[in-house]
Protein backbone atom coordinates (compact mmCIF):
# COMPACT_ATOMS: atom_id res chain seq x y z
CA UNK A 1 0.00 0.00 0.00
CA UNK A 2 1.45 3.33 -0.96
CA UNK A 3 0.58 7.19 -1.93
CA UNK A 4 -2.60 8.36 -1.12
CA UNK A 5 -3.61 5.07 -0.03
CA UNK A 6 -0.68 4.69 2.57
CA UNK A 7 -1.87 8.07 3.94
CA UNK A 8 -5.59 7.53 4.86
CA UNK A 9 -4.28 4.17 6.31
CA UNK A 10 -1.90 6.12 8.82
CA UNK A 11 -5.00 9.01 9.30
CA UNK A 12 -7.19 6.03 9.63
CA UNK A 13 -5.02 4.18 12.58
CA UNK A 14 -4.67 7.55 13.86
CA UNK A 15 -8.38 8.01 14.62
CA UNK A 16 -8.41 4.65 16.08
CA UNK A 17 -5.53 4.84 18.33
CA UNK A 18 -7.79 7.33 21.45
CA UNK A 19 -10.15 4.47 21.18
CA UNK A 20 -8.34 1.53 21.95
CA UNK A 21 -8.02 1.54 25.86
CA UNK A 22 -11.41 0.53 26.28
CA UNK A 23 -12.05 -1.50 22.94
CA UNK A 24 -13.18 -4.85 23.40
CA UNK A 25 -12.20 -7.74 21.23
CA UNK A 26 -15.87 -7.29 19.68
CA UNK A 27 -14.66 -4.38 18.05
CA UNK A 28 -11.65 -6.41 16.25
CA UNK A 29 -14.10 -9.23 15.35
CA UNK A 30 -16.38 -6.98 13.58
CA UNK A 31 -14.42 -5.56 11.26
CA UNK A 32 -12.89 -8.62 10.53
CA UNK A 33 -16.71 -9.67 9.52
CA UNK A 34 -16.90 -5.81 7.67
CA UNK A 35 -13.82 -7.27 5.74
CA UNK A 36 -15.34 -10.30 5.13
CA UNK A 37 -18.20 -8.48 3.45
CA UNK A 38 -15.98 -6.65 1.30
CA UNK A 39 -13.88 -9.59 -0.19
CA UNK A 40 -16.83 -11.50 -1.11
CA UNK A 41 -18.28 -8.66 -3.58
CA UNK A 42 -15.95 -6.87 -5.69
CA UNK A 43 -18.67 -4.60 -7.26
CA UNK A 44 -19.35 -3.59 -3.74
CA UNK A 45 -15.26 -2.89 -3.05
CA UNK A 46 -15.17 -0.41 -6.43
CA UNK A 47 -18.44 1.08 -5.53
CA UNK A 48 -16.89 2.30 -2.14
CA UNK A 49 -13.61 3.31 -3.63
CA UNK A 50 -14.94 5.26 -6.52
CA UNK A 51 -13.17 8.69 -6.25
CA UNK A 52 -16.13 10.13 -8.66
CA UNK A 53 -18.78 8.81 -6.36
CA UNK A 54 -20.53 11.10 -3.89
CA UNK A 55 -19.17 10.90 -0.47
CA UNK A 56 -22.72 10.78 0.67
CA UNK A 57 -23.72 7.54 -1.65
CA UNK A 58 -21.44 5.99 -0.57
CA UNK A 59 -21.36 6.61 3.24
CA UNK A 60 -25.09 5.52 2.53
CA UNK A 61 -23.83 2.17 1.02
CA UNK A 62 -21.61 1.36 3.66
CA UNK A 63 -24.40 1.94 6.38
CA UNK A 64 -26.58 -0.62 4.38
CA UNK A 65 -23.94 -3.14 4.18
CA UNK A 66 -23.06 -3.02 7.84
CA UNK A 67 -26.05 -1.65 9.84
CA UNK A 68 -27.31 -4.16 11.98
CA UNK A 69 -24.28 -6.99 11.68
CA UNK A 70 -21.54 -4.44 13.72
CA UNK A 71 -21.26 -2.64 16.73
CA UNK A 72 -22.27 1.19 16.75
CA UNK A 73 -17.70 1.74 16.93
CA UNK A 74 -16.87 -0.70 14.18
CA UNK A 75 -19.22 0.95 12.01
CA UNK A 76 -17.84 4.09 12.70
CA UNK A 77 -14.92 3.01 11.66
CA UNK A 78 -15.94 1.72 8.55
CA UNK A 79 -17.64 4.58 7.43
CA UNK A 80 -14.13 6.58 8.40
CA UNK A 81 -12.59 4.61 5.65
CA UNK A 82 -15.49 4.71 3.11
CA UNK A 83 -14.95 8.70 3.66
CA UNK A 84 -11.25 8.31 2.63
CA UNK A 85 -9.25 7.80 -0.80
CA UNK A 86 -7.84 4.95 -1.99
CA UNK A 87 -5.52 3.82 -4.77
CA UNK A 88 -7.17 0.62 -5.10
CA UNK A 89 -10.34 -1.04 -3.95
CA UNK A 90 -8.35 -4.03 -2.74
CA UNK A 91 -6.55 -1.15 -0.34
CA UNK A 92 -9.77 -0.56 1.47
CA UNK A 93 -9.82 -4.14 2.47
CA UNK A 94 -5.90 -4.07 3.35
CA UNK A 95 -7.01 -1.38 5.65
CA UNK A 96 -9.76 -2.90 7.31
CA UNK A 97 -7.24 -5.94 8.39
CA UNK A 98 -4.84 -3.89 9.41
CA UNK A 99 -7.39 -1.93 12.01
CA UNK A 100 -9.18 -5.27 12.66
CA UNK A 101 -5.91 -6.77 13.90
CA UNK A 102 -3.96 -3.42 15.53
CA UNK A 103 -7.48 -3.56 17.81
CA UNK A 104 -6.99 -7.03 18.83
CA UNK A 105 -3.40 -6.49 19.61
CA UNK A 106 -4.38 -3.71 21.32
CA UNK A 107 -6.72 -5.77 23.50
CA UNK A 108 -4.00 -8.18 24.48
CA UNK A 109 -1.95 -4.87 25.41
CA UNK A 110 -4.51 -3.97 27.74
CA UNK A 111 -4.84 -7.05 29.69
CA UNK A 112 -2.99 -5.93 32.56
CA UNK A 113 0.42 -6.91 31.89
CA UNK A 114 0.77 -4.49 29.18
CA UNK A 115 4.62 -5.33 27.01
CA UNK A 116 4.68 -8.35 28.60
CA UNK A 117 0.93 -9.42 26.87
CA UNK A 118 2.51 -8.39 23.39
CA UNK A 119 5.61 -10.68 24.19
CA UNK A 120 3.20 -13.78 25.20
CA UNK A 121 1.11 -12.71 21.84
CA UNK A 122 4.10 -12.68 19.29
CA UNK A 123 5.03 -16.18 21.08
CA UNK A 124 2.08 -17.45 20.57
CA UNK A 125 1.63 -16.32 16.80
CA UNK A 126 5.13 -17.34 16.36
CA UNK A 127 4.48 -20.73 17.91
CA UNK A 128 2.22 -21.26 14.49
CA UNK A 129 4.10 -20.02 12.42
CA UNK A 130 6.69 -22.59 13.58
CA UNK A 131 4.77 -25.58 13.64
CA UNK A 132 2.73 -25.14 10.59
CA UNK A 133 5.89 -23.82 8.79
CA UNK A 134 7.65 -27.68 9.77
CA UNK A 135 4.45 -30.16 8.86
CA UNK A 136 3.79 -30.27 4.97
CA UNK A 137 0.68 -32.26 6.28
CA UNK A 138 -0.79 -29.04 7.80
CA UNK A 139 0.55 -26.50 4.90
CA UNK A 140 -1.71 -28.62 2.75
CA UNK A 141 -4.87 -28.97 5.12
CA UNK A 142 -4.76 -24.92 5.65
CA UNK A 143 -4.26 -24.69 1.82
CA UNK A 144 -7.09 -26.98 0.92
CA UNK A 145 -10.29 -25.37 -0.95
CA UNK A 146 -12.44 -27.91 -0.41
CA UNK A 147 -11.88 -27.87 3.65
CA UNK A 148 -14.06 -25.82 5.76
CA UNK A 149 -13.59 -22.45 7.31
CA UNK A 150 -14.89 -24.54 10.46
CA UNK A 151 -12.30 -27.51 10.31
CA UNK A 152 -9.66 -25.26 9.20
CA UNK A 153 -10.35 -22.88 12.80
CA UNK A 154 -10.44 -26.35 14.78
CA UNK A 155 -7.30 -27.37 12.89
CA UNK A 156 -5.82 -24.58 14.29
CA UNK A 157 -7.01 -24.71 17.68
CA UNK A 158 -4.98 -27.79 17.75
CA UNK A 159 -1.69 -26.56 16.81
CA UNK A 160 -1.72 -23.57 19.18
CA UNK A 161 -3.94 -25.13 22.05
CA UNK A 162 -2.62 -22.74 24.51
CA UNK A 163 -3.35 -19.63 22.54
CA UNK A 164 -4.91 -16.63 24.26
CA UNK A 165 -8.07 -15.52 22.93
CA UNK A 166 -7.01 -12.83 20.64
CA UNK A 167 -3.60 -14.77 19.15
CA UNK A 168 -6.90 -17.34 18.54
CA UNK A 169 -8.60 -14.40 16.57
CA UNK A 170 -5.54 -14.05 14.81
CA UNK A 171 -4.67 -17.56 13.60
CA UNK A 172 -8.62 -17.79 12.36
CA UNK A 173 -8.62 -15.24 10.63
CA UNK A 174 -5.54 -16.15 8.99
CA UNK A 175 -6.17 -19.57 8.48
CA UNK A 176 -10.13 -18.68 7.22
CA UNK A 177 -9.45 -15.72 5.64
CA UNK A 178 -5.73 -15.65 4.02
CA UNK A 179 -6.78 -12.78 1.41
CA UNK A 180 -4.16 -14.82 -1.01
CA UNK A 181 -1.40 -15.29 1.03
CA UNK A 182 -0.34 -18.57 3.27
CA UNK A 183 -1.90 -18.06 6.20
CA UNK A 184 1.77 -18.65 8.22
CA UNK A 185 2.41 -15.24 5.84
CA UNK A 186 -0.40 -13.62 7.25
CA UNK A 187 0.52 -14.91 10.85
CA UNK A 188 3.96 -12.91 10.00
CA UNK A 189 2.39 -9.89 9.23
CA UNK A 190 0.12 -9.84 12.46
CA UNK A 191 3.62 -10.44 14.58
CA UNK A 192 4.72 -7.35 12.22
CA UNK A 193 2.08 -5.22 14.17
CA UNK A 194 2.64 -6.70 17.31
CA UNK A 195 6.05 -5.61 17.13
CA UNK A 196 5.20 -2.00 15.78
CA UNK A 197 2.47 -1.90 19.09
CA UNK A 198 5.29 -3.03 21.37
CA UNK A 199 7.71 -0.12 20.11
CA UNK A 200 5.02 1.85 22.25
CA UNK A 201 6.74 0.80 25.37
CA UNK A 202 10.41 1.20 24.55
CA UNK A 203 12.22 4.27 24.88
CA UNK A 204 15.10 5.09 23.30
CA UNK A 205 17.11 7.70 24.80
CA UNK A 206 20.28 9.88 24.10
CA UNK A 207 22.61 11.44 25.77
CA UNK A 208 25.19 13.57 25.78
CA UNK A 209 26.80 11.47 28.49
CA UNK A 210 26.47 8.53 31.35
CA UNK A 211 23.86 8.61 33.18
CA UNK A 212 24.91 7.68 36.89
CA UNK A 213 22.20 4.67 38.79
CA UNK A 214 20.61 7.63 40.27
CA UNK A 215 19.87 9.83 37.13
CA UNK A 216 18.81 6.58 35.40
CA UNK A 217 16.13 6.28 37.97
CA UNK A 218 15.23 9.99 37.85
CA UNK A 219 14.89 9.59 34.29
CA UNK A 220 12.82 6.21 34.23
CA UNK A 221 10.29 7.93 37.08
CA UNK A 222 10.01 10.84 34.28
CA UNK A 223 9.42 8.51 31.18
CA UNK A 224 6.57 6.52 32.76
CA UNK A 225 5.05 9.55 34.11
CA UNK A 226 5.09 10.80 31.45
CA UNK A 227 3.65 8.53 28.74
CA UNK A 228 1.59 6.61 31.85
CA UNK A 229 2.97 3.31 31.63
CA UNK A 230 6.36 1.52 32.27
CA UNK A 231 9.07 1.97 29.53
CA UNK A 232 11.80 -0.09 28.73
CA UNK A 233 14.47 2.57 28.59
CA UNK A 234 17.59 2.02 26.05
CA UNK A 235 20.24 4.86 26.53
CA UNK A 236 22.59 5.22 23.73
CA UNK A 237 25.81 7.91 24.11
CA UNK A 238 25.93 10.89 21.64
CA UNK A 239 28.32 13.85 22.64
CA UNK A 240 27.03 15.87 19.56
CA UNK A 241 23.71 15.89 20.55
CA UNK A 242 22.15 19.65 20.80
CA UNK A 243 20.31 20.33 24.05
CA UNK A 244 21.78 17.35 26.32
CA UNK A 245 18.82 14.57 25.51
CA UNK A 246 16.58 13.32 22.74
CA UNK A 247 14.32 10.28 23.72
CA UNK A 248 12.09 8.05 20.79
CA UNK A 249 8.96 6.78 22.16
CA UNK A 250 7.02 4.35 19.73
CA UNK A 251 6.48 7.25 16.61
CA UNK A 252 6.73 9.75 19.03
CA UNK A 253 10.39 12.03 18.98
CA UNK A 254 10.50 13.97 22.03
CA UNK A 255 14.01 16.42 21.85
CA UNK A 256 15.22 19.95 22.66
CA UNK A 257 12.10 21.78 20.71
CA UNK A 258 9.38 19.87 23.02
CA UNK A 259 10.17 22.92 25.50
CA UNK A 260 8.16 21.85 28.21
CA UNK A 261 8.91 17.75 28.49
CA UNK A 262 12.35 18.29 28.36
CA UNK A 263 12.88 20.97 30.72
CA UNK A 264 11.14 18.43 32.89
CA UNK A 265 13.45 15.84 32.22
CA UNK A 266 16.61 17.73 32.39
CA UNK A 267 15.11 18.40 36.53
CA UNK A 268 15.00 15.39 37.15
CA UNK A 269 18.13 14.54 35.42
CA UNK A 270 20.27 17.35 37.42
CA UNK A 271 22.70 16.65 39.75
Amino acid sequence: MAGVSSKSLAAALESLEPQLATASIALAQDLFGILELLDSNAGLRRALTDPTRQGADKAALATKLVSGKVGAQAQAVFLDLVASRWSSARDLGDALEVLAATSAIAVAEGQGGGSANLDKLEEELFSFIRVVGSSHDLQRAFDDAQASDAAKGALARKVVPEAGDVAALLIHQAVTAPRGLKPTALVQRFVELVAKRQQRWIASVSVTRDLSEEQLARLQAGLNNLYGRDLKINVTIDPTLVGGIKVVVGSEVVDATAATRIAELRRRLAV
